[in-house]
């Protein structure tokens, strides 16, 4: 379908940030003739002063808000037709002009840093700086870890080429994999990253293996170059984490988001002490489909079929707003609001960008940009980009703009609380067995992939790290070996361990981002919590949701964490995740009967 025949109902409304091109057109050249070649300099050496403080983070704050609304408008306008010259072009040249305006910005936290401990305190203690008090007292503790001003002129200057690793995995992933043909529903078919999932879901027993098997032989074929490429990404965060005087890659990780040590640990031990409940799972799911052996290109098939909720998306979008009833009325106002007032793009189009996702920034509602089709996950995904969506309005309505953005340790937080909240809504009032049972299935494959899968992955990169750390080398037989442990710890006896399995860990780009996929499993821990507390403790726990949902970044996530009722510092609700994922794979069990 060409974007043209698309209703308009259906489609965005850019022009809530600018109402025309002309207008963004317009816009640019002015933000080019001001700060293009502004001389920020201006500031350097006067941070001390709390007037020129001020009126640099003003300054500063002014810019980016200019330059967001540019972007998001060419954003929007390149994913909505990636073919249109146009706005690939004017995405191109914001993206450009953010990089050079604010490189210059770039020695304001180093002078920050070296302010004397009283004057950064000053600051932090005056109300003038309430927007910045947070920022500042980041600057203030992490003034061990920050060298000379000549040292990190070094370290930004290396950036560029540190982050070389991350290119070469992308391209060897994307560009360089050469994958085959395999047969997929009876027809031979090019084999691509997206078809891999389609198959192991849907593909015949006999596909399945050959899709499997010759995937990760694409792997196989460039596993020297991924391990060097892994083993220089590893000693890069080794690098850092030495000259910034870190204990381990780890807290350094860690730090940058101030998250609490504590949490990791917490995570794994948690997940460690409930593997009988994954191990459980896994042996139910050979039982349920019969099968004699269960191989890891099994993993994905669903346990009950043709169970699809299949809506038009208005009725689809009614079912989300019935499900998220607990969280009152005014939050279901608000859904309704950003479909009536174009928030969210629904339809597939020729040239769109394919998945979907959220965006938002401080001086316009969020945008949604959806693909949606006639099935159950699609719905699910539909709650998923909203609770982003109202999040990001939530802490935009609430925050300065300078603490309105949140981490993405807590990012997944809103999306998984709507998740969980329509799951358990749809359960309830069903009576169709077959639809309770496929939506525990959902839920259990949710708690698979979300929680122990990332937990795996998380511990995998604390055994590659602690190994360089020690001065080990990472060879590809001391990686898979790791992983290859791992994926047997976490998975049990209840499948065969395909010895293909073992180059998993090649094929993660989330690894390139060292540390970050445990947030994932972070997220839909907190989440079960706070649903729970929303269903037993009703409008107290609902106000505590809001307050989390309108904090942005106005301190530590932990502590943002703690307003809605999780305390991740505690095993508390690591705990209560583990009861939901058992006392879910219980009741699946008494519907089989």
């Amino acid at each position: 379908m060409e974007r043209k025949d698309i209703p308009q109902g259906l489609k965005w409304n850019p022009t809530d940030i600018f109402p025309s091109d002309e207008a963004w057109d317009e816009e640019y050249k002015k933000v080019v003739a001001e700060y293009g070649e502004y001389d920020f300099d201006v500031f350097k050496g006067k941070l001390s002063q709390k007037k020129d403080l001020l009126e640099c983070f003003t300054l500063m704050d002014t810019v980016s808000r200019r330059l967001e609304k540019l972007y998001l408008y060419a954003h929007l306008h390149h994913d909505s037709d990636m073919r249109v010259a146009k706005y690939t072009s004017s995405y191109a040249m914001v993206a450009g002009l953010i990089s050079k305006i604010f490189a210059r910005f770039s020695f304001v936290d180093p002078e920050l840093t070296e302010l004397p401990d009283e004057v950064l305190q000053g600051f932090i203690k005056d109300p003038d700086f309430a927007a910045y008090e947070y920022r500042l007292r980041r600057i203030a503790a992490g003034k061990a870890h920050v060298l000379s001003e000549a040292e990190e002129t070094l370290l930004a200057l290396s950036s560029d080429v540190m982050r070389g690793f991350q290119e070469v995995h992308t391209m060897l992933n994307n560009a360089n994999l050469n994958l085959p043909k395999a047969t997929l529903h009876g027809e031979e078919t090019q084999m691509s990253h997206g078809l891999y999932g389609v198959a192991l879901r849907s593909g015949a027993v006999e596909e399945r293996k050959e899709w499997f098997e010759k995937y990760y032989q694409a792997y196989i074929n460039l596993i020297d170059t991924i391990t060097s490429a892994y083993s220089g990404n590893v000693k890069k965060d080794v690098f850092y984490k030495t000259v910034r005087k870190y204990e381990s890659c780890k807290a350094m990780a860690l730090d940058g988001e101030d998250v609490d040590p504590i949490v990791y640990e917490n995570l794994i031990e948690a997940v460690h002490s409930s593997l009988s409940y994954m191990h459980e799972y896994i042996a139910l799911r050979k039982e349920v489909l019969g099968f004699e052996e269960q191989h890891m290109y099994d993993i994905n098939v669903p346990l009950v079929e043709n169970t699809e909720i299949k809506l038009p998306f208005a009725e689809a979008y009614e079912l989300v707003i019935e499900g998220l009833a607990p969280l009152g009325k005014d939050y279901q106002d608000l859904l309704r609001h950003g479909k009536e007032a174009r928030w969210i793009d629904v339809c597939e189009n020729e040239g769109k960008r394919c998945g979907a996702y959220s965006a938002g920034i401080y001086d316009v509602h969020p945008y949604v940009l959806l693909n949606y089709q006639e099935t159950t996950n699609d719905i699910f995904t539909i709650a998923h980009e909203m609770g982003h969506a109202l999040h990001t309005y939530k802490s935009a309505e609430t925050q300065p703009y300078a603490k309105a953005d949140y981490t993405i340790f807590l990012a997944e937080i809103a999306s998984t609380v709507n998740e969980v909240l329509l799951l358990k809504h749809l359960y309830n009032k069903s009576e169709d067995k077959q639809l309770k049972k496929s939506l525990l299935n959902y839920y259990m494959d949710m708690f698979r992939a979300t929680l122990f899968r990332q937990t795996q992955f998380a511990e995998f990169e604390q055994i590659a790290h602690a190994k360089a750390e020690a001065g080990e080398a990472l060879t590809k037989e001391s990686l898979n070996e790791a992983y290859y442990q791992l994926n047997k710890d976490y998975y049990g006896d209840g499948i065969v361990h395909d010895e293909q399995i073992a180059y998993e860990w090649a094929r993660i780009p989330h690894f390139y981002s060292s540390f970050y996929v445990y947030k994932y499993a972070t997220g839909i821990i907190s989440a079960i919590s706070i649903v729970k507390r929303i269903l037993t403790e009703g409008e107290p726990a609902v106000q505590d949701y809001f307050t989390f949902l309108s904090s942005g970044g106005c301190t530590d996530p932990v502590s943002i964490l703690k307003k809605a009722g999780v305390d991740l510092t505690t095993k508390a609700p690591f705990e209560a995740a583990m009861k939901e994922f058992a006392d879910t794979l219980h009741e699946f069990k008494t519907l089989l009967d």
